[in-house]
């Protein structure tokens, strides 16, 4: 029996794909481990949104070249976004990579391990993690159609292809069998989901449909465009049960020139109306936002929007990242990266010193009240877990919690998350995995 190591950086998405590549190897009678330079498969999925993260997977990549000298029957794979339509340079630059894959693309590593185990996997069957967590991720679109100018995706993960509810529902189902209570629906842009499917479905009918599936507790999705969340979604989170109030609604910029010179399409007061809408619906609703500092042409006036924004929709937490150029994007073309690092660096410390002390406040403010938490796994000790609108929490307390659903009051409070002690839990125990 071979061994198989998936090393994986970047988004939820990337996480997703690497537990059903394993699902594929395991079915090929390979087991996972923790080695990767024991391992006899070794991959590498891969993200390009920040240059950060490209220059860390090539270093790894480049890393292996020992491996293979010294084993060469190691299989060396790359998949994921840093793969696109042409592989020639990636050949060149890595010539120790035995397989190239684009995302949700793993047919040629498939067939490679397949003709040395001697054995094939029935395709038409849903790859579905084996040792799924008790919270884990459920693609249910591919691609982006939007085009921002600062964005890969689309040229890397392609247009957008949503898939079946009634595939979705059955894998929901089977992850539920396997112990998962909560599920996270995925895609770039999963608002757009459904409007290439034959019947046209969207995202309020397919949160509608799972929410039906008995043993699964909670409901979340990512990521979310605010042009494509319409009232019918926000509705349909406000309404059903297991669905969560949480929402990730990236606004990348807080000035109406940047927004168009990025593509978004549309403006800051349109996002702020959005905003108070699902407030309204959610009171207590958990928002978080994506912002890029630094974007071509920004002013320091355009950039005091963003802060301006942020300190009054007050988001519980904001991902922040400085604008690197991506080659192959409309920015890249067409855009001088013409703010200095420098600048770029003290805009990014200016946002995260204020987000932190916003996230300071909202978190304090959560102390001495009662919030049901799902327990995740155990670190260090404790128990952790997430309540509904998604703040973390760290739960003291002796007793075996994994799975189950505990009421906690909250103790201790810091900006990245939460701490208290369980008052009672549900008797929600992961069932054993088949």
């Amino acid at each position: 029996m071979k061994t198989y190591h998936i090393w994986t950086i970047g988004c939820q998405m990337n996480v997703a794909d690497s537990e059903r590549l394993g699902a594929a190897l395991e079915r090929l009678e390979c087991s996972p481990t923790d080695v990767m330079e024991e391992a006899d498969i070794i991959v590498l999925n891969s993200c390009v949104v920040r240059q950060g993260a490209e220059d860390k997977v090539a270093g790894r990549l480049g890393s292996l070249k020992s491996v293979k000298r010294q084993r060469p029957e190691t299989i060396v794979a790359l998949m994921g976004c840093m793969v696109g339509p042409n592989t020639d340079e990636l050949r060149a630059r890595f010539p120790h990579t035995d397989v190239f894959m684009r995302p949700q693309e793993y047919g040629d590593l498939i067939r490679l391990v397949e003709a040395r185990q001697g054995v094939c996997i029935d395709s038409s069957l849903p790859l579905i993690p084996s040792r799924p967590s008790v919270a884990t991720f459920v693609p249910i679109i591919h691609g982006c159609d939007k085009f921002c100018t600062f964005c890969i995706i689309p040229y890397r993960r392609g247009r957008e292809r949503s898939r079946p509810i009634a595939e979705l529902v059955t894998e929901v189902e089977m992850l539920a069998r396997r112990g998962v209570k909560e599920v996270t629906l995925l895609g770039q842009n999963v608002d757009s989901y459904g409007h290439d499917l034959p019947d046209q479905p969207d995202l309020a009918d397919l949160l509608e449909a799972v929410d039906g599936v008995q043993a699964i507790q909670r409901v979340r999705f990512l990521t979310s465009h605010p042009n494509d969340m319409s009232p019918r979604i926000v509705d349909a989170v406000a309404r059903l049960d297991k669905v969560c109030e949480f929402i990730n609604l990236p606004v990348q910029a807080g000035d109406d020139d940047v927004l168009a010179a990025m593509r978004r399409g549309y403006t800051r007061e349109q996002y702020l109306a959005l905003v108070d809408r699902i407030r309204v619906a959610m009171p207590g609703v958990g928002l978080t936002t994506d912002v890029i500092v630094g974007f071509p042409g920004e002013t320091r006036s355009q950039f005091q929007q963003t802060m301006d924004l942020v300190r009054r929709v007050r988001f519980d937490k904001v991902h922040m990242a400085m604008y690197s150029p991506r080659p192959g994007t409309i920015a890249w073309r067409r855009q001088a990266d013409d703010v200095s690092q420098k600048e770029k660096k003290e805009r990014h410390a200016a946002l995260e010193a204020m987000q932190t002390e916003i996230a300071r406040e909202i978190n304090a403010a959560l102390v001495g009240t009662t919030h049901e938490v799902l327990i995740e796994g155990e670190k260090d000790g404790r128990w952790h877990g997430r309540t509904r609108p998604n703040k973390l929490v760290y739960v003291d307390g002796g007793q075996r919690f994994h799975g189950e659903t505990v009421q906690v009051e909250i103790t201790e409070a810091s900006p990245y998350s939460l701490r208290g002690r369980a008052l009672r839990a549900a008797a929600t125990a992961i069932p054993v995995a088949i």
